[in-house]
Parts: C-alpha cells; structure tokens; sequence
C-alpha cells in the first residue's frame, strides 16, 4: 500500500508543478493586462481585485484557490515523504492531517473550476488548469485515502490513542 500511495504523491507533485506552471502564467497576464485606471479616474464601483482578463467572473477565484491547492499538495507530499522514506509510524498523523488539509483545498479549488466551466471557459490555458486540478483533486483524495486508512489502521493494530 505504501508503494501505491508513494507513486500517488510523485504523481501529485508534477501535476502540482503543472498546475504552478500554468497558474502563474495565468496570474502573471492578469497582473501585467489588468484594469488599468489613469490617475485622474476613479475606481468603478463594479471593480473587483480578481479581475481576470482572458476569463469570466470565476477565474479570479479559481486560480488562485488552484495556487492555494497546489502548495498545500507539496506540503502533503512532503510531509508524506518523510513518513515514506523513514517509515516512522509517528510521522504518519502529520502525513494525514496535511493530506486531509490539501484534499479540502483542492475539493474548494476544484468547486470554482466547475463554476468556471458552467460559464464558458475562453483560454486554452485556462481549461488545461482545469484539467490538471480536477485530474489532482481525485488523485489527492486517493492518496489521502490511502494515508488515513494506514493511519487508523496502525492505531487499531498497534493500540495507540
């Protein structure tokens, strides 16, 4: 079980790496192509911080909850990793409360990509983002399945509060 779950969480990683990759270019285009205001205008009163050219009223929200799930997912991987590598059951809580942790942003993240989609979606980049976190949410769900399962099944077997 251990294999599997290591093999999840490398695959989580690059996916995670991807999802940077993407995530920051969309972030970056929104910052250098944003509402731009002169200054002798004043702030509509529909302006929002999360404004996102190249996509709808979600984006915004979208990326950066994806950005917020993915560095949550190389935490869980890392704290996962140590617990893979030394094979300490008492690194094994840690492994799965970051898991769990990184699990709900990316269900959150994954909530704003379906509202994305049910929108209209006009950059390639931005559906491929969606892609690769939707792909990520179900594979962190697994791996944190896999994680709390040895997790309580360590503390069933071994007697431990």
């Amino acid at each position: 079980m251990e294999a599997i779950a290591a093999s999840i969480s490398f695959f989580n990683f690059c996916i995670s790496v991807i999802i940077f990759g993407i995530g920051g270019w969309v972030m970056n285009h929104s910052i250098d192509n944003g509402f731009v205001i002169g200054a002798e205008f004043e702030v509509p009163v529909y302006f929002s911080p999360i404004f996102f050219q190249i996509g709808n009223t979600a984006t915004g929200f979208f990326v950066v909850f994806a950005l917020i799930a993915a560095v949550a997912t190389v935490a869980s991987v890392i704290s996962g990793s140590f617990y893979f590598r030394f094979s300490n059951p008492n690194n094994l809580p840690p492994a799965a409360s970051s898991a769990l942790i990184a699990c709900f942003l990316t269900f959150l993240a994954m909530g704003f990509a379906w509202k994305e989609i049910s929108q209209t979606v006009t950059s390639e980049h931005l559906m491929a983002l969606e892609a690769f976190l939707i792909i990520l949410s179900v594979t962190q769900f697994i791996y944190t399945a896999i994680i709390v399962w040895t997790s309580t099944s360590y503390s069933t077997r071994n007697n431990v509060h």
